[in-house]
């Protein structure tokens, strides 16, 4: 999905997470926040790094485009959805499209997320139009609801240093995933 805008791209990439592995040191399993990848390499408060950023976007005429994927999500059988290798240029291709101004999007609360045929399937049978509303593209209130909390959690280890442009967008977040009553609508690219 495509970022809502700079700011709101900013905030994904502070809250990136992923499943510790055995390589990883902690318990397997565990899920570790690692904002912009840079957690190891930041040698100061990251809610300055992170104001950084949003700070950034008055020194830039065009803010590049932020999109996020999950390759990992599992299905209810409990095998991931997305085939992965390869079939990740379908996505990238949607990616480059919303670039240049060409790809089609559907605004929802979290992002701008593509619809069935806003991606390529020549030759995926395995990603029926259902599976891919029914389930890939599925937002679980529930599930969205405990992460934001996580994301209140994880902010509040940086007090004062935090941006407060990330309230807002978790305000808004959480609006948008308590309402039932908001529709989503189709968009053709923007570029921000």
């Amino acid at each position: 999905f495509e970022s809502l805008d700079w700011n709101h791209g900013v905030f994904l990439g502070s809250t990136v997470a992923s499943e510790r592995t055995a390589a990883a040191e902690g318990s397997v399993g565990v899920v570790r926040r690692d904002p912009m990848a840079m957690l190891p390499f930041c040698g100061y408060n990251m809610g300055e790094y992170f104001k950084h950023w949003i700070a950034m976007k008055k020194r830039m005429t065009k803010t590049p485009l932020i999109f996020g994927v999950n390759w990992f999500r599992k299905g209810s059988d409990g095998k991931f959805m997305w085939p992965g290798f390869g079939d990740n240029a379908r996505v990238l291709k949607w990616i480059v499209e919303r670039v240049q101004g060409k790809g089609k999007a559907t605004e929802m609360s979290h992002g701008f997320v593509p619809a069935y045929d806003d991606l390529d399937w020549t030759g995926l049978a395995t990603m029926t139009r259902e599976r891919f509303e029914r389930e890939l593209m599925r937002v679980d209130a529930a599930e969205w609801k405990a992460e934001l909390s996580s994301h209140t959690d994880f902010f509040a280890k940086f007090g004062a240093h935090a941006p407060k442009e990330f309230e807002a967008i978790q305000k808004s977040l959480t609006a948008g995933v308590s309402s039932s009553t908001k529709a989503s609508r189709p968009v053709t690219a923007m570029l921000i």
